[in-house]
């Protein structure tokens, strides 16, 4: 992993899960990390993890002012990351949701284009844009709609901006089934559940918070990459 000493790193949606994993990558590389959030409790748990490795702050990825407060305050930013989840997602069929249902899952794109339009005046001129989308932006479950075509308008928004906005490169991280908080829910079934979505997959199991965080850092250090997806997914799109 290269250096990132004397960088400065800024992750929105960056206290729990996926964002959380890469603040402490990007911290552990030596750079100056701002990772913020919208929940308390998740701000709590950060923090605690942080050890005072990297700054935790509140931020809803729709709060323009919370958002130039806190691009503000780490100044010249050389990596924005967004994996806000931004909106509501409805999973099931299409013709089962009401057009409120599905038009809220769009709540993730407004939230990056947001973002993108408060942090640009903050970004170095040789500095990154990372977006976090996800596997079924391209591999298409039923009663995915809303997640997939979501996913496919933030993928295509990153593309759209790497070439309005280069020299910033601009990038995508596309997880697949990844082990984080969101299976909570399933309780004792937990493990169950997640054997049962991967047992299809090329790489049988679920992937982790920190190996994605591994992809958002290739993309932030290798200068030679923009308008690109970066599949971390255990070969989900591919099975």
């Amino acid at each position: 992993m290269k250096d990132l000493n004397g960088k400065t790193v800024v992750i929105v949606g960056g206290t729990a899960g996926i964002g959380l994993a890469t603040a402490q990558a990007a911290a552990a590389a030596g750079a100056k990390v701002w990772a913020a959030g919208r929940s308390e409790a998740h701000r709590d748990k950060a923090t605690a993890t942080a050890a005072g490795a990297f700054a935790v702050r509140e931020a809803d990825i729709h709060d323009t002012d919370a958002l130039e407060a806190l691009f503000g305050e780490a100044g010249r930013i050389d990596h924005l990351v967004l994996c806000a989840i931004g909106g509501e997602r409805t999973l099931k069929p299409f013709l089962e949701q009401t057009e409120e249902q599905f038009k809220a899952a769009y709540g993730k794109l407004w939230g990056y284009a947001n973002a993108v339009r408060t942090g640009a005046p903050f970004l170095a001129e040789d500095g990154s844009i990372t977006l976090v989308s996800g596997s079924p932006a391209r591999k298409i479950k039923p009663g995915q709609s809303a997640l997939s075509c979501v996913g496919g308008a933030v993928e295509n928004l990153a593309r759209c901006l790497a070439v309005e906005m280069a020299p910033i490169r601009v990038n995508i991280v596309s997880p697949g089934t990844i082990d984080t908080a969101m299976f909570d829910s399933f309780g004792d079934a937990r493990e169950e559940r997640l054997k049962a979505v991967t047992g299809g997959h090329l790489i049988k199991r679920a992937g982790t918070p920190n190996e994605v965080a591994e992809g958002v850092l290739f993309v932030i250090n290798n200068r030679f990459v923009t308008g690109t997806t970066v599949d971390v997914d255990g070969g989900r799109i591919l099975s």
